[in-house]
């Protein structure tokens, strides 16, 4: 699973998610991109799950860019626990992701098998996606 190796602190706040995204919204890396059109945090095991999905289709052929990092704790108190006594501990980790942003690029296989493994991956997240292609792709 995806998560830092170090941070600089252990609990942050939840933010806010309003707004689009301000950058990673162009294809870069690869032919292929699946870009998300809602806002969500998307923890590291959906990001492994899709990682999975993708490359299991494409049967290791090509290259996968993983364009997001869950970066941020999530922290949660114990079941049946009073309010109160302090902030839970960390449990899992998320990326914040905001409408326009690339999730993941895919290049060196046909287009066929790109669009089906990015729409394999689609369906293991919890946003609505597209999958777009590089504008110069022919």
């Amino acid at each position: 699973m995806l998560m830092p190796k170090r941070v600089k602190y252990r609990k942050s706040h939840r933010g806010r998610r309003a707004g689009f995204a301000k950058r990673g919204s162009v294809i870069s890396f690869g032919d292929f991109g699946l870009k998300a059109l809602d806002a969500a945090w998307i923890t590291s095991r959906q990001i492994e799950a899709c990682r999975v999905a993708i490359t299991r289709r494409m049967k290791r052929d090509g290259k996968v860019w993983i364009r997001i990092f869950p970066d941020k704790p999530v922290s949660k108190k114990p079941l049946e626990t009073r309010m109160g006594k302090g902030k839970g501990n960390p449990e899992f980790w998320v990326a914040v992701v905001k409408p326009g942003r690339v999730m993941f690029e895919v290049a060196g296989v046909s287009k066929e098998i790109a669009l089906d493994a990015l729409k394999l991956a689609s369906n293991k997240l919890p946003i609505k996606t597209k999958i777009s292609v590089r504008p110069d792709y022919d």
